[in-house]
């Protein structure tokens, strides 16, 4: 019985750190998201000379 106890206990574990890892990971993609829009915005907005860079 301690054994079953044992094993369920680590596959819970296992779920709250992948969990936890795939909560870093999203976070990680938006602020990722959020900068390249902003760059590129940025970059369209500084060469208004170059109207290429807006499409």
């Amino acid at each position: 019985m301690l054994k079953v106890i044992g094993i369920i206990a680590l596959i819970w574990i296992g779920f709250m750190v992948l969990g936890a890892v795939f909560k870093m990971l999203l976070w990680a993609l938006v602020i990722g998201a959020v900068l390249v829009v902003g760059v590129a915005a940025y970059g369209a907005l500084r060469s208004k000379s170059d109207r290429a860079a807006i499409r």
